[in-house]
């Protein structure tokens, strides 16, 4: 049986952080569904970027398309099972960026 790879825990990783990422680069007043799409985007990235470092001579979709899919399944179960439960979701989406009305305040 051989070990993790680095690629495979990177991956785990970030998409612990993930959640975090994309509640500080999205605004507190969009929903719930852009900010699904843009985790499901950085996932993506975040999928690509850690096949093509660990890909020696031949990039493999099948592995880069279980990496997003891992990536997006334990970035939103983090966010829901304990960023979110712990209130550092909603601290760090005040954190980010501000909406047009937050600045006027």
């Amino acid at each position: 049986m051989a070990g993790f790879e680095t690629a495979q825990v990177l991956s785990l990783v970030i998409g612990v952080v993930l959640p975090l990422l994309t509640g500080y680069v999205t605004k507190a007043s969009w929903g719930g569904g852009v900010r699904a799409i843009v985790l499901a985007f950085l996932s993506a990235v975040s999928g690509f970027l850690t096949e093509a470092l660990s890909a020696g001579s031949a990039f493999d979709w099948n592995a880069t398309l279980l990496a997003v899919l891992g990536t997006f399944l334990v970035a939103v179960g983090t966010h829901f099972g304990f960023w979110n439960p712990t209130g550092v979701a909603a601290a760090v989406k005040s954190a980010g960026v501000k909406d047009k009305l937050d600045l006027a305040a």
